[in-house]
């Protein structure tokens, strides 16, 4: 896995990059980040399912890479103890699976409240949530955000985005297009808020209390440098400097107002965008919120593309700037900023786009649901799988 879970393709300095078991003529493929072993491990069977952590996307980016169902629960339903914390306010433990099926199974087996871990919902909570929960349905109003819509969006995944629509409308389901502008804003905020949490959660690697120590002499009072200047120096790769460098500008006096409370601002945009489209109410705001009362724009789940093209070549992720590495969350990102549950599932590529034997032969599509609405979730993207197995045989 990268890093720290900092990446989007799996590339630990360290212990070297992992590979995809997918090619594309010949050339070895990235399996997404960060939990790119994970995803590996269980599409080559040396697994029956696997944890990860998805913070943006670190669980469902890789799915969508390696051909498996990669599921991101609501924010504080899976325990986090014994997780180094990369952002608290985002970090979710996620499953990877073969199929929709073992995700829910592992889901509701680690659905529990955890003591030992600050940001596991209470049972109280809990409860509320299943109160709110929708019961079983026959047809669901499928949100498609036109937001997702964008001149990144690969041919490939595109089409297969727009016949999973096409199926699930044939199966009933309606159609329902969706505003959501603020979304576009999501990337920026998230890459000043998860840097920022960041720098502070691991300020604690200084050789003194946590992680490696170099050698010899560490401090440099010459260039009045801590004591720990070049632990930490050595200790971390150029990828973790960078974040925790970039959260700690906008964790500044100098830079507080203009960026950190800025991307908060836009992150509780997001949410309330959410909370407008979905037709369940968000069990963790009080009862008397506003909500917005046009039906239309009411819609059970979104779906959507987890990722705007398909995977990379390992050549093609080296030659990437950190910036377009960044973009690879771009869609995953959104409901990891407002805690929402989401999961990608494969789905088989059209004819044209399918790979031979051992590339790539399926894009991720991502069902997204309101807060708490995870089996809803789970069931959607269960009938999405359905209709894609029977394509495929």
């Amino acid at each position: 896995m990268d890093e720290f879970g900092m990446g989007s393709h799996s590339r630990p300095p360290y212990s070297g990059v992992v590979l995809n078991h997918l090619t594309r003529a010949g050339a070895m493929l990235s399996p997404g980040g960060s939990s790119g072993g994970s995803a590996v491990a269980v599409a080559t069977g040396q697994c029956w399912a696997a944890l990860g952590t998805d913070t943006g996307g670190s669980v469902r980016l890789p799915a969508a890479y390696t051909g498996t169902v990669g599921f991101k629960p609501s924010y504080g339903l899976l325990s986090r103890w014994g997780v180094i914390a990369y952002a608290n306010s985002l970090d979710t433990v996620g499953t990877l699976t073969a199929d929709v099926r073992d995700a829910r199974t592992l889901f509701q087996h680690l659905n529990r409240h955890d003591q030992k871990d600050p940001t596991s919902l209470p049972v109280s909570v809990r409860d509320r949530i299943r109160a709110h929960a929708k019961r079983a349905k026959k047809t669901f109003r499928i949100g498609v955000p036109l937001s997702y819509n964008t001149s990144s969006l690969s041919p490939a995944v595109k089409a297969t985005w727009q016949r999973t629509l096409n199926n699930l409308q044939a199966q009933g389901h309606t159609l329902h297009p969706l505003e959501l502008p603020n979304t576009r804003l999501a990337l920026s905020a998230y890459y000043i808020l998860a840097p920022a949490e960041a720098s502070s959660n691991l300020a604690r690697y200084d050789g003194v209390r946590y992680g490696r120590r170099t050698s010899g002499p560490d401090a440099q009072p010459s260039a009045n440098l801590p004591l720990f200047a070049k632990t930490r120096d050595e200790g971390f790769s150029e990828e973790v400097k960078r974040r925790i460098l970039l959260g700690a500008y906008s964790l500044s006096s100098q830079a507080m107002d203009n960026y950190f409370i800025q991307a908060q601002k836009v992150r509780r945009m997001v949410q309330q965008e959410f909370d407008e489209v979905f037709a369940s109410s968000n069990p963790l705001h009080d009862e008397t919120a506003s909500v917005v009362d046009d039906e239309e724009r009411r819609v059970d789940v979104i779906i959507a593309p987890t990722a705007p093209t398909l995977p990379p070549t390992i050549e093609e992720v080296e030659a990437q700037s950190p910036v377009e590495r960044y973009m690879n969350d771009v869609f995953t990102v959104p409901a990891s900023l407002a805690g929402l549950p989401a999961i990608s599932v494969p789905v088989a590529l059209d004819e044209e786009f399918r790979g031979g034997k051992g590339e790539v032969t399926t894009a991720g599509m991502q069902v997204i649901g309101q807060f708490g609405d995870d089996e809803m979730v789970l069931e959607v993207a269960e009938i999405v799988e359905g209709k894609q197995r029977m394509i495929i045989a």
